[in-house]
């Protein structure tokens, strides 16, 4: 799966958030907790230089918990990287972001030194939704499709603590496929540049490799089809998704899977693990 999606804000915010940086103390990636690795965009890495930062695993009520683990850990390899999953609709759990950014830049928020924050992340992966929770009131625009923000905006969150939004950043050409699958069944990517049959076969591929209970309990499977369509099909007749002729509507059913899947219905999963990463090329 190649995609090609790159909305001409982002250009535009990658320039912004090169230009703002360097007035930066600590830097907050939102990233999906189900594919941390495939949600990160690999051009921040270079743009931030050594400021600190703080990876948000957001979505982890999504993810599965032992695998978040395991990402916590290799984030937290890095110097001055620290890892936290969260679901940024918690005000409880977003509260924790606070006490980090004054840990890792305590000789800033006090006042006349204000400690100045960046929240930079792929579209809907939840930025808009963490700043809302971290200000306790409604700032930005929330959605459930990406590219929602797509102005840079700064908001006081009246603590000593400033912090920029940025609109979502992704690269432009998705050249590896197994990146370019996990962010469109994860819903990142524009639907209209992404097709719903080819998601739900890497989808019902991936699931019934690594969660194959998941998928024999959503869909009352006795077992799963290692053929990924044949299994998809199976799972189309079981939910009476036919189209004329008593043939499958492989559309339909393939929706359906990836809505499940995004909402949660499969359970906790996570699409990708440490073990997966590969390089990316940073520049497009």
């Amino acid at each position: 799966m190649k995609i090609e999606w790159y909305p001409g804000h982002m250009r535009s915010a990658r320039l912004k958030i090169a230009e703002v940086i360097p007035t930066i103390d600590v830097v907050i990636e939102v990233l999906d907790a189900r594919l941390p690795n495939a949600s990160a965009n690999p051009v921040l890495e270079s743009l931030r230089g050594q400021k600190p930062c703080i990876k948000i695993l957001n979505k982890n009520d999504l993810a599965d918990p032992n695998v978040t683990r395991q990402w916590v850990q290799h984030f937290e390899q890095s110097r001055l990287v620290r890892a936290l999953p969260l679901d940024a609709r918690n005000r409880k759990e977003a509260g924790q972001i606070t006490k980090l950014c004054r840990q890792l830049a305590p000789h800033r928020g006090k006042p006349g030194k204000p400690l100045r924050v960046i929240v930079v992340g792929i579209p809907n992966v939840g930025k808009s939704t963490l700043i809302n929770t971290l200000a306790g009131r409604k700032i930005t625009r929330v959605g459930d499709k990406p590219a929602i923000t797509t102005a840079q905006q700064q908001v006081d969150l009246r603590n000593g603590i400033l912090l920029a939004d940025t609109p979502g950043l992704i690269w432009p050409v998705m050249d590896d496929p197994a990146i370019a699958a996990r962010l469109a069944v994860s819903g990142a990517i524009g639907d209209n540049a992404v097709d719903y049959p080819e998601m739900a076969w890497y989808a019902i591929n991936m699931l019934s490799a690594r969660y194959p209970d998941a998928v024999k309990g959503r869909y009352k499977l006795a077992e799963p089809n290692p053929d990924p369509q044949q299994q998809i099909e199976q799972i189309g007749r079981k939910r009476g998704c036919l189209a004329g002729g008593g043939e499958v509507d492989t559309p339909r059913i393939s929706e359906i899977i990836i809505r499940e899947l995004r909402g949660g219905q499969l359970g906790r999963v996570s699409l990708e693990t440490p073990d997966d990463l590969i390089p990316i090329t940073n520049e497009p």
